[in-house]
């Protein structure tokens, strides 16, 4: 199947440069970008950081309904920019520490992969591009808060 360019840009941005091509856990391959890009956003200014956080966000909804009509699946296990911007709702505004970066993947893959409500309403129920996207940032959010707790009470961890 011959893909135009605006196909091409869309699979690009959903498989996060084709992370999510992993024959296996492309979810957790998928999220591996999010930690160079957390590394890019934790000295920007927090006015800075939220922006480009809004445009990741954008960037992971337009790609991920685009790329659910290509693969005539509306969450393919290949979208993985829902990943990328679950990640960095669980790093958001906080410095770059490889174990700020590790606690953080580990805790967003868990809550990505339970999905505490309502992250399993989103996942269950809105089937587009919309509900695969905040699933995950539902679980950045929940492993944010986790992430914060752990901080907080083991500040020699980080």
């Amino acid at each position: 199947m011959r893909h135009s360019n605006q196909d091409k840009l869309i699979l690009f941005f959903a498989t996060n440069a084709g992370l999510g091509y992993a024959p296996i856990a492309s979810g957790t391959f998928g999220t591996l970008l999010g930690i160079p890009a957390f590394y890019l956003l934790a000295p920007l200014a927090p006015l800075q950081h939220l922006i480009c956080w809004l445009a990741i966000l954008l960037m992971a909804l337009w790609s991920s309904a685009g790329a659910g009509k290509i693969f005539a699946v509306v969450d393919d296990g290949r979208i993985v920019s829902d990943e990328l911007i679950g990640y960095l709702t669980t790093v958001a505004f906080l410095p770059f520490s490889w174990a700020t970066a590790l606690s953080a993947f580990l805790l967003f893959r868990l809550f990505d992969i339970v999905k505490v409500w309502p992250a399993c309403w989103f996942d269950s129920k809105v089937k587009n591009g919309f509900g695969v996207v905040m699933d995950d940032v539902v679980a950045g959010i929940y492993a944010a808060g986790c992430l914060r707790l752990l901080m907080y009470y083991f500040p020699e961890m980080f």
